[in-house]
């Protein structure tokens, strides 16, 4: 009866050690879980809520320039450099992202999409302003377009402080005449161009007088931030403040009677009576005596006395 029991245990415990050891097995050798890449999603993520993602400081401009890269709007591309991963948003945005465990990895705006830059009837770069603040300025980035295969982010850099240099290839800047800015403008735009030419070749403008008549035209067109006065909405912001200062005045004022009230019937709660009138003639009998003796008028009349 001792012998069954002890095998009864012995067969009991084996079992239990056959499934640790079937257990451990199966957990060692399974596969390994992957360690996730850091979160690197940016400004434009639909993966996560609208708080938790990138702030842009402004509105991205309107699309503008040559009609046949306006297809790249709504389209990101991304290019990994080191530690840092760009992502490229054609008229929208450009942010990158620290690819560490850090726990205080940079994930930012590096611009905004403003304007072109344009030199000799020639779209040269696209500038993205108004990014993160660096020390006392913001971020922004240049892109600059250039031929390629493909369509991609090819190269970043950071010429200066808090200021980023990004190339981009495209086939659709191939064509010799791609990037002039002439055919992208209106004919009302461009019949402004040829005057401006003939006046700066009969020497009628300036150098600077003609620049400034073709910034101008690229502000109408839209290829240029606008730094022209609205006269409509400086009236409106004008309108609006003068109402804000009529309303805290009455607001004022209806404080002052409150407080008025308040006083008076202080004052009749300790049966001191209280005369408006009289109160007027003493404070303007101080101001009367206040200023002669700023004059020196009574140091004189008591000198001549004397």
């Amino acid at each position: 009866m001792v012998m069954y029991r002890v095998n009864k245990i012995t067969y009991y415990l084996t079992q239990w050690s056959f499934g640790i050891s079937l257990l451990l097995s199966y957990g060692f050798a399974g596969k390994m879980k992957i360690v996730e890449e850091p979160n690197t999603f940016g400004l434009n993520s639909p993966y996560i809520s609208q708080t938790n993602r990138l702030q842009p400081r402004v509105t991205a401009s309107p699309v503008s320039g040559p009609q046949h890269l306006h297809h790249l709007a709504g389209k990101c591309f991304n290019l990994m450099e080191s530690t840092y991963k760009y992502e490229f948003c054609p008229f929208h945005n450009i942010t990158q992202h620290e690819q560490t465990f850090r726990w205080n990895a940079y994930s930012g705006i590096l611009g905004i999409w403003q304007e072109w830059e344009i030199e000799n009837n020639t779209f040269t770069g696209m500038w993205m302003r108004e990014g993160d603040a660096c020390g006392t300025r913001n971020r922004e980035t240049k892109v600059i377009l250039v031929c390629g295969s493909s369509s991609k982010l090819a190269q970043v850099s950071e010429p200066s402080t808090c200021v980023y240099s990004l190339t981009f290839e495209t086939p659709l800047v191939c064509h010799p005449h791609s990037l002039l800015v002439y055919p992208t403008l209106t004919e009302v735009l461009q019949k402004e161009w040829d005057e401006a030419e003939q006046a700066h070749y009969e020497e009628l403008v300036t150098d600077q007088g003609y620049n400034n008549l073709l910034r101008d035209i690229f502000e109408d067109a839209g290829l240029f931030k606008s730094h022209k006065v609205n006269l409509e909405e400086t009236k409106a912001v004008l309108n609006s403040e003068a109402q804000n200062s009529l309303q805290k005045c009455t607001e004022d004022l209806e404080k002052q009677r409150v407080e008025i009230q308040r006083l008076q019937a202080l004052l009749n709660q300790h049966n001191i009576s209280f005369d408006p009138q009289q109160m007027a003639a003493i404070d303007q009998a101080s101001e009367t005596e206040k200023d002669e003796h700023l004059r020196g008028d009574t140091d004189i009349v008591d000198l001549q006395q004397q």
